[in-house]
């Protein structure tokens, strides 16, 4: 593999020295871009976008051409794994993802099998190894996967869901079964991270998109505890440097502490945290970040310079933050504003570097 030549991004992560603050932005390479959308147009649809691992690479690459960003990410969906297991993942114009099979009894749990990621999940495999080697050592390559819960929230309601009846139900009147399906998630979560990390991936993402709609307890009970089996199973060294790995939970401000008792390097931050109360809570112990709300970015470039200013000056002096939104850009901002934000982390965070 070629040696990396800017690892500013895995050096904040593991509270390393840096020359400025690395960024980049979740669904960078995504539909805010006109030259994304062309390439989805020739995909023909999102998944065969997904599973073209030709177009995939193209698609991770996009932001890198127009932006100094300091990491590339696996372009992916999360639900990929459960797609794996069989349940027909389709998506409906205006309705975000659906399952044909949805996993919403004990009986349909029982029969999901564990993805083998060399197979079922081979196309990812192969955009994670076709990404690294194209991206020849200019940034480091992301890889992610949903969380448990996430991804368990999709499989049991049949798609998206804004009330999570039907698996909140599941975890308080049938929390055998619902442990059941999380612990097959975290199996095969553990098996299809450390697949990418062995094909080429070079830091580790999950994303907790709905621990946030959880109870204080059943948080830890169906959310984080599955979050800390991944950890403890993960390949957290390769190429001859350490794999950081990274956990967000959105709305997971109350449970910052717990989460960096994990063993994982950095804590995600969505919009909702002041980031300066969360340094002082957690900061000692693992890196943060985040975490501008993606929706600044409609704001004049001033503005945006501004805000950039505020967070860099909350997290304050020394390493340990990799700046990044609050949660994935949107698709309707403009290009040039997500350029001048760019911008404006690595010029205004030199002074708290030296």
């Amino acid at each position: 593999m070629a040696e990396l030549k800017n690892d500013r991004y895995l050096r904040a992560l593991l509270k390393q020295p840096v020359d400025m603050t690395p960024v980049w932005m979740m669904r960078q390479a995504g539909r805010y871009l006109p030259e994304y959308k062309a390439t989805r147009a020739q995909a023909g649809d999102f998944m065969s976008l997904c599973k073209n691992h030709e177009l995939a690479c193209e698609v991770t690459l996009q932001p890198l051409r127009r932006y100094e960003l300091d990491a590339a990410i696996l372009f992916s969906d999360i639900l990929t794994v459960p797609d794996a297991m069989g349940l027909g993942l389709y998506f409906e114009a205006g309705e975000g993802p659906r399952f044909e099979r949805p996993t919403d009894t004990i009986d349909a749990i029982k029969k999901l099998s564990i993805p083998d990621p060399e197979d079922e999940l081979g196309y990812v495999m192969k955009a994670v190894s076709t990404i690294r080697r194209e991206l020849n050592g200019a940034v480091p390559l992301i890889g992610f996967s949903g969380s448990p819960w996430t991804l368990a929230t999709y499989m049991v309601e049949g798609g998206s869901s804004k009330t999570f009846e039907k698996i909140k139900k599941m975890a308080y009147a049938e929390p055998a079964a619902l442990h059941m399906l999380l612990d097959k998630l975290a199996d095969s979560v553990t098996l299809y991270l450390n697949a990418q990390v062995a094909n080429g991936a070079q830091s580790l993402m999950i994303f907790d998109s709905w621990g946030g709609a959880l109870s204080h307890t059943a948080y830890r009970e169906f959310s984080l505890r599955y979050m800390q089996k991944i950890i403890d199973g993960l390949t957290r060294f390769a190429d001859g440097r350490q794999v950081p790995v990274t956990l967000f939970t959105k709305g997971g401000g109350l449970w910052l502490e717990a989460m960096a008792e994990t063993g994982c390097d950095a804590l995600g931050l969505d919009w909702t945290v002041d980031i300066a109360d969360a340094r002082r809570r957690v900061g000692h112990k693992v890196a943060l970040q985040g975490n501008m709300d993606p929706s600044m970015l409609y704001a004049p470039i001033p503005r945006i310079e501004e805000e950039v200013g505020q967070i860099l000056a909350g997290y304050g002096e020394g390493t340990g933050h990799v700046f990044n939104l609050g949660h994935g850009i949107h698709q309707h901002v403009d290009p040039d504003h997500a350029g001048a934000f760019i911008k404006a982390v690595h010029a205004q965070s030199k002074q708290y570097h030296k």
